[in-house]
């Protein structure tokens, strides 16, 4: 793994990527920030407060919504790497390199 810090301005964009993935997840599953919270047992401002920021979700939370939405983490996790490497690409930083 590299020693190198990663870049504040990159940094902010995986995040936003990171936000309007949990955004769209959410819609995909057709449901309103209260029924998601509903199904997570948990007050509609937990699924706001993340959603906007505001909140973070440690790895066990985040598999908790995965699940309110039936999604798999792993489903979650190929769908946020693939945001990556379109926010790679328009950067002009592709994440791997093509194969001949």
């Amino acid at each position: 793994m590299s020693e190198r810090a990663e870049n504040p301005r990159r940094r902010n964009e995986r995040k936003l990527a990171l936000l309007k993935l949990l955004r769209q997840v959410r819609k995909d599953a057709g449901l309103r920030q209260t029924e998601l919270a509903k199904r997570l047992g948990q007050p509609q401002s937990f699924v706001s407060k993340y959603e906007s920021g505001e909140r973070r979700l440690d790895l066990l939370d985040l598999e908790q919504v995965c699940r309110g939405l039936d999604l798999t983490l792993t489903a979650f996790v190929r769908k946020f790497e693939r945001e990556l490497k379109q926010i790679e690409r328009a950067a002009g930083n592709p994440t791997q390199k093509p194969t001949p």
